[in-house]
């Protein structure tokens, strides 16, 4: 006699006392998503981007620690302000630490917050499918179509990303892809074309941003006695950014 299977419980979502490590934090963003918003950066990041603007928040999560609960506390307080924005979390990486990520943003939910996750994509087999159910809006940064340009640029391998976008796709989830143009290093046109080409296969895109690339973080480099590999790389021309723009114009996609 066959025994009956057992039906497996439910995945749970982790509790507010799921504790996370916090690089810093922005009260009211307004480039991380739309409206204002309360950007929670996180510590912790496998890539090794050469532009990054946290260095320091790179390898594994450390440094303040917070409990999930006392993250949207925090939220909370500001919740008139970003009545039309809502939370952005970011990093680092912050699927580095998605059982967190998940816990915040399902109480944010609960709140009705709008939520935001900023991405890289690398760890996105770390998402689960409830977290991102908690998830209004993915910012996916895809940094380059060329893999040896994407390891390059990032230190790691570009087909995480490239299978995260995918998947994000397959459920319809809202996405809005961030490519940053730096000379030299991701301006090529077969480069840029490539993304442009992958980012027009996918129906749920919103959005296209194209950013230029600066030099915010190389101070930090400094302190941190790490040297700045662009240091000599100069920031994009106007003429440069519309060139790009146009390449994904090309596929039928507008950026921005």
């Amino acid at each position: 006699m066959d025994r009956p299977q057992r039906v497996p419980d439910a995945p749970s979502t982790p509790g507010l006392d799921t504790v996370g490590h916090v690089h810093s934090i922005e009260t009211c963003g307004a480039v991380d998503g739309p409206g204002l918003r309360y950007v929670l950066f996180l510590s912790g990041c496998p890539l090794r981007c050469l532009y990054c603007h946290n260095p320091d928040a790179q390898g594994k999560p450390r440094g303040e620690s917070r409990t999930a609960g006392e993250a949207i506390e925090e939220v909370r307080r500001y919740r008139n302000f970003i009545k039309r924005g809502g939370l952005t979390i970011s990093g680092g990486e912050p699927l580095m630490q998605s059982e967190f990520v998940h816990a915040v943003f399902h109480a944010a939910k609960a709140d009705g917050i709008h939520t935001t996750l900023d991405t890289s994509g690398f760890v996105g087999d770390r998402a689960s499918d409830e977290l991102l159910a908690d998830t209004d809006l993915v910012l996916l940064d895809i940094k380059s179509s060329d893999p040896d340009t994407y390891r390059r640029t990032t230190g790691v391998a570009l087909q995480g990303t490239l299978d995260f976008a995918k998947r994000l796709d397959r459920i319809q989830k809202p996405t809005w892809v961030r490519f940053v143009l730096v000379p030299g290093l991701t301006d090529a046109e077969a480069n840029i074309r490539g993304v442009a080409q992958f980012t027009a296969g996918l129906q749920n895109v919103e959005r296209v941003e194209v950013l230029p690339f600066h030099k915010m973080g190389e101070s930090k480099y400094a302190k941190l006695g790490m040297k700045y590999e662009l240091s000599d790389t100069q920031e994009p021309t106007d003429e440069e950014v519309a060139r790009c723009r146009h390449f994904f114009a090309d596929y039928g996609v507008q950026a921005h």
